[in-house]
């Protein structure tokens, strides 16, 4: 299994430029190298996801972080990894989300950070007869805390379709649904393509 876990985390340190620093420590690739090189595999993971936050990365390096994680029994980078992989498939959007609150007609609980919701949202696409033509995007609320009724966290989108959402701009607002009530609504911070395939 420790062979198995280098070899994954070993890989995916390959894929990362080796001038690319973490922004906040500013650690490197060679830092990853020294962490593999004493057994500190956790360090190690932990510090490859911060490079991927500072570098783009294919779906693959994701994936590799992603089994190595599940390797160590650490299923909440698990679930992260694979989210990440999700965004450097098929695009990103991070936005700040507002709920509405319960008694608003808002949704009646929370959304736990880390559980992937799908829910509706309006981009603006029609029908002919003019009815919103609601699209799909996953839904990762960030940090640590629920995201309660009548609240706000930021939080990171996947499209199902990534192209409905190319056109936002920063500041741009977009309506959350489930089903047909208004349940929320998205604050655009930034649209991120996907990332290409690894050659």
């Amino acid at each position: 299994m420790v062979d198995s876990q280098d070899s994954l985390l070993l890989q995916a340190a390959r894929m990362c430029p080796a001038d690319v620093r973490t922004e906040e420590a500013g650690l490197s690739v060679a830092d990853v190298l020294d962490y593999l090189k004493y057994d500190e595999w956790e360090m190690a993971l932990l510090l490859l996801e911060d490079l991927g936050d500072a570098h783009p990365q294919p779906p693959e390096f994701w994936s590799l972080l992603a089994e190595a994680a599940r390797l160590m029994w650490l299923q909440r980078d698990v679930a992260w990894c694979e989210w990440r992989a999700s965004e450097a498939r098929v695009g990103a959007v991070l936005a700040e989300l507002c709920l509405a609150r319960r008694e608003d007609g808002g949704r009646a609980l929370s959304v736990p950070p880390g559980h992937v919701l799908k829910p509706l949202w309006d981009v603006g696409i029609r029908t002919p007869e003019g009815d919103p033509l609601f699209c799909v995007a996953g839904l990762w609320v960030e940090g640590r805390d629920p995201l309660e009724p009548g609240g706000c966290a930021s939080v990171r989108l996947a499209p199902f379709t990534f192209e409905d959402w190319q056109c936002f701009k920063p500041g741009d607002v977009v309506p959350m649904h489930e089903g047909v009530p208004l349940v929320g609504t998205a604050l655009i911070i930034e649209a991120i393509p996907p990332v290409a395939s690894a050659p």
